[in-house]
This record gives structure tokens, C-alpha cells and sequence, in this order.
């Protein structure tokens, strides 16, 4: 496990706080997203590469911000875009995982 991964395991004191309630940039867009991710360093939460915008992403290359965890229901797996390394899952408080899908604006059902 690479060392950002792994730091995440130790006890953290604080939770990361979520920037929203779904992807920054699709919500000032008003676009959609599939899943959301959120960055481990910011807080800032952004959507996952199968959505149009792929907006976690491009928060890594513009910040270096190396980890991301899955935003999405009951998923505490996290993934490091600097050493394209994934771990199953990491300790997390209960604000960096929703109890539901945040639904982008328009969505069927949800929103």
C-alpha cells in the first residue's frame, strides 16, 4: 500500500468536510454525474470518470491532491491517483460517506 493510502489508515483526529452535496462543477453547471468522489486532502467532492465532466480528476491534476474515497452509499474504498493504487476500504467518519446518493439536478428520482 503506497504512503498516502497508507496514512489514511492511521486514527485521523478530524473528518474530511465535503465542499457539497455532488459534484462542485456539475452543480454550478447544472450537469449530471454517475458517482461522486471526494477528496481526502480538500474536502472537494467531484465526479467520478464515467461521468461527462470527470471532475475528481481533473481536482487531482490541478491540485496534486493524491487521494480520493468513494462519496456513494455503504463504498469506503479509496483510490491514489499518484500511485494508481487502490485499497479497499479506509477508515472514515461518518460525514465523509452519505447515507444516500446525492442526485445530480434533473435526475429521475432523486436530486
Amino acid at each position: 500500500m503506497c504512503r498516502e493510502l497508507g496514512g489514511l489508515q492511521a486514527e485521523r483526529d478530524e473528518p474530511v468536510r465535503p465542499s457539497a452535496q455532488g459534484c462542485e462543477e456539475c452543480l454550478a453547471a447544472g450537469t449530471g454525474w454517475v458517482h461522486l468522489r471526494l477528496c481526502m486532502t480538500c474536502g472537494h467532492v467531484g465526479c467520478c470518470d464515467s461521468s461527462p465532466g470527470r471532475h475528481a480528476t481533473h481536482h487531482f491534476h490541478a491540485t496534486r491532491h493524491p487521494v480520493v474515497k468513494s462519496f456513494e452509499p455503504g463504498e469506503s474504498w479509496a483510490w491514489c491517483y499518484r500511485h494508481e493504487e487502490a485499497a479497499d476500504a479506509i477508515p472514515a467518519f461518518p460525514s465523509e460517506s452519505p447515507v444516500s446518493h446525492y442526485g445530480a439536478p434533473g435526475a429521475r428520482g432523486e436530486g
